[in-house]
């Protein structure tokens, strides 16, 4: 059956955070035909979005019912959207920095690997992720929390809550200041200034970042196309080792093939998503896949583990106001020498844990009637918080994903599972990292006059995932080189999240952020420069 054939310079594959800042920095540096495809649907409804919160708060019905694709899921992946903007439609928008000792874990602890890059580098990356997103953030004690140059905004201001707090947090000595965000302080980019509501999985006014607004701009100015609806399925090598197309699925049309090419392909698909790909396409000519010589496509995938406390505090707080604001510390993320490998960072947040009515009081008896109002009452009348350590956890090399030919969306592709593993040396050192922020806690509870609740050990979760296509100075033992670019395909580049070689020990967002900007900087360098003719006319799409 005859098919359709789309054809441009630069094909991004995936809509996310990553996708929208590679099309912008390509769309502002160059002339390239730019076209970005996604497999779920466009979901441009900022205007729809007061509605979605009221329904969320009154009946708990999900925001974003229209966000993936039913079928489209893996074993072990933790989050999924597939849409337009992609799970930065919903996301917190948390974005600290990593701090230069996660790039040079092996020189400086003999664990993982050192990154490709050097701190004094990303840090530019940084900054232009914090401006073209829009951080709001304010710089802790500079030799914890290195920077440049100031944020782009000034940090939301802390509500009555979290100052009490932090005063709290600080009688231990440990310093503690706003956490950065992707959140409008004033007025950025033609987006509203963020009221606070609370609600930033579907954030009313848009004042939080997501990819979208970048790509209705980018459409706007007729500088990219975007092809929703549009799975992609397999790429396809050709002669001399280039990829000379992909085979996608038109979700309009799925009875007509459709094949894109391009001179340059860019996988913008996270995690979970790119690794998958690279798997699928396997054939002749790339047998264990695409990208895939060296074997570790897939593999050294990598997040960390929570551990969280909570805390009832001596201070009377009213809670309703950001409860999503916490407070930041990197003390222990820069913890200078060490005996032995132990890296955490740590937040505070307020909670309502141990404020909410209960049947039974502490010593087991039952609550009925006035006796339940009356130990409510008093127990509203005490403060509580949550404090949370993300501890960094040394990825093994089989730690990762690998395709599940069990399991098939509707179209018959397998889909994937993912088992997260620790290296040798992070497994022997795990009770060790659980004790020391045990003991970081105690501290804080010792010093504030607090009382512990409860602890909350998780060994399962593996959170802000990344790896599965590592960036590296060797072919051998990497996939892509240090600015995402494959050893095997010279016109194929992985962007983002997949190409970390470890995920440090805080949110990881606006890292990947940073580094995709950085093989964007590349890959510009690459292409005609503005004011240059195009090389291939804008929206080509013909009969195969």
């Amino acid at each position: 059956m005859a098919g359709r054939v789309h054809e441009t310079g630069v094909c991004i594959l995936g809509s996310g955070i990553t996708g929208a800042l590679v099309a912008e920095r390509l769309a502002e540096q160059t002339t390239a035909r730019i076209t970005v495809v996604e497999a779920g649907d466009r979901i441009f409804n900022l205007d729809q979005r007061f509605e979605r919160r009221d329904r969320f708060l009154d009946y708990r019905e999900n925001p974003w019912p229209d966000d993936h694709i039913r079928g489209q899921t893996g074993r072990g992946l933790q989050s999924r959207s597939m849409c337009v903007g992609g799970l930065g439609l919903h996301w917190g928008g948390t974005t600290p920095r990593f701090t230069p000792e996660d790039l040079r874990l092996r020189s400086l602890y003999g664990v993982g690997e050192d990154w490709p890059v050097e701190w004094e580098e990303l840090d530019a990356f940084y900054q232009e992720a914090e401006e073209r997103i829009g951080i709001a953030g304010v710089q802790g004690p500079p030799e914890l929390d290195p920077r440049s140059r100031d944020y782009p905004m000034p940090a939301l201001p802390l509500s009555y809550n979290l100052e009490k707090l932090r005063a709290w947090g600080e009688r231990s000595g440990i310093p503690f200041w706003p956490n950065p965000v992707s959140k409008n302080s004033r007025p950025y980019r033609g987006r509203n200034v963020c009221v606070r509501c609370d609600t930033c999985t579907i954030c009313p006014t848009g004042a939080k970042y997501s990819p979208d607004f970048t790509l209705q701009e980018l459409l706007a100015r007729e500088r990219i196309e975007l092809l929703d609806r549009t799975l992609v399925r397999r790429l396809v090598v050709g002669e001399r080792g280039r990829i000379a197309g992909a085979k996608a699925l038109d979700r309009d049309r799925p009875d007509e093939p459709l094949e894109l090419r391009a001179d340059v392909f860019v996988v913008a698909l996270g995690y979970a998503w790119s690794a998958h790909l690279l798997l699928l396409s396997a054939s002749d000519r790339a047998p264990a896949g695409v990208a895939n010589r060296s074997g570790l496509v897939g593999r050294f995938m990598s997040g960390h583990r929570p551990y969280n406390a909570f805390v009832e505090v001596p201070e009377k707080l009213y809670p309703g106001i950001y409860e999503m604001d916490s407070l930041l510390s990197k003390s222990f993320q820069r913890p200078g020498d060490i005996d032995r490998y132990v890296r955490h960072d740590l937040r505070i947040w307020e909670s309502d844990f141990g404020r909410r009515p209960r049947l039974r009081s502490d010593d087991g008896e039952l609550l009925l009637g006035e006796d339940l109002l009356a130990d409510w009452r008093q127990r509203g009348e005490r403060g509580a918080a949550r404090l949370r350590a993300y501890y960094d956890v040394i990825p093994a090399e089989g730690s990762g994903l690998r395709i599940d030919t069990s399991r098939t969306n509707e179209w018959g592709d397998p889909m994937f599972r993912i088992e997260m593993q620790p290296a040798p040396e992070t497994s022997e050192l795990i009770p060790l990292a659980e004790a020391q922020i045990e003991g970081v806690f105690d501290r804080m509870i010792a010093a504030g006059g607090g009382r512990l609740l409860e602890r909350r050990v998780s060994r399962e979760i593996h959170d802000h995932p990344a790896g599965g296509c590592r960036m590296g100075a060797d072919p051998a033992t990497s996939v892509v080189d240090p600015y995402g670019r494959s050893w095997d395909h010279e016109n194929l580049w992985i962007v983002g999240a997949p190409t970390m070689p470890s995920a440090g020990c805080n949110n990881g967002t606006l890292t990947f952020a940073a580094l995709t900007l950085r093989s964007a900087a590349k890959l510009a360098a690459l292409l005609p420069p503005s004011g240059a003719e195009p090389a291939i006319p804008h929206r080509a799409e013909v009969a195969a």
